[in-house]
């Protein structure tokens, strides 16, 4: 049978047909590409370093973190030491809010349940399935609070994301970190034992104490202004704003007193192997530390 003839359709017409569609499904394939690069584009550059096999708890990998990692820093101090991790660790990936919940997962999983997150403030540990909005469950607690860097580029950094129950997240809201207060000004907070505030300022339990302190070191030095972003700063009081947060001497004491961990180490190992590829230089080498605020 005369396929063109039964359809009403002449050979040079359906060779028009065919060549249309053809250009249709090529011109859809590049959309897609031009989307995909698009994305690629709008992303921060990564680090180059991300594909080396380092091994934290090795003397080669301590060696690779110095000699490599860390390497420009060398014999660096005070504001040319900000300055310079402050370009190693800008170079990193973005991961986006909503990514940030699957993330946190893995970064903060409960080492005796897998199945469970522990949570920052309170202590406890929590399932992986409740997360959002409802009692009890957790979400992102920013421990740089957003309303101080007003910046939705880098609210998903999780070197500054904690999973956190709803309510205490809610009543930390945007305080800063300090322990100016006594029992006539100070509420205990009791869903996160050992946590005391006032209006402007949060004391969380003597365990974090170092982690915060080394969170907010972190993103003092890695966001510095320019593409966008904030310029944050450390200052010495409470109850600050934009695009500051407090309180140094506060940050500096907690730091010296609960040092680096291996719950704390390991986080920042997984954030650099499997998200961001950038790291937190404070946990890696807590003396950098009174090197720069000193």
């Amino acid at each position: 049978m005369n396929f063109s003839k039964f359809i009403g359709i002449q050979p040079a017409s359906l060779f028009l047909i065919f060549m249309l569609l053809l250009s249709g499904c090529a011109t859809q394939e590049s959309k897609q590409n031009n989307l995909s690069n698009n994305i690629e584009t709008n992303r921060e550059p990564a680090s180059n370093l991300r594909n080396v096999s380092y091994k934290p708890e090795s003397e080669e990998g301590v060696n690779w973190l110095n000699d490599v990692y860390y390497k420009d820093a060398k014999g660096k101090s005070g504001e040319e030491l900000k300055r310079t991790l402050h370009q190693i660790i800008s170079k990193q990936d973005n991961i986006s809010y909503d990514e940030a919940y699957d993330a946190l997962e893995e970064t903060d999983q409960d080492p005796n349940n897998h199945d469970n997150v522990l949570l920052f403030y309170a202590g406890r540990s929590e399932s992986k399935s409740r997360r959002g909005g409802g009692d009890d469950d957790w979400n992102r607690e920013h421990v740089w609070a957003q309303s101080h860097f007003k910046n939705n580029i880098i609210k998903s950094d999780l070197h500054n994301l904690k999973p956190e129950d709803v309510d205490v997240n809610g009543r930390r809201a945007n305080r800063d970190f300090d322990i100016e207060c006594d029992q006539s000004t100070c509420k205990k907070d009791e869903e996160a034992p050992d946590t005391i505030y006032d209006q402007n300022s949060w004391e969380p339990r003597d365990e974090i104490k170092g982690d915060v302190a080394r969170i907010l070191f972190y993103m003092a030095v890695r966001y510095q202004g320019g593409d966008g972003k904030p310029d944050l700063e450390l200052v010495d009081k409470a109850g600050t704003s934009f695009p500051y947060h407090g309180k140094l001497s506060t940050l500096l004491k907690w730091h010296r007193e609960d040092p680096v961990d291996d719950f704390e180490s390991r986080r920042n190992n997984v954030i650099y192997e499997k998200y961001q590829h950038n790291r937190n230089p404070f946990i890696d080498h807590p003396e950098w530390v009174e090197s720069i605020w000193r």
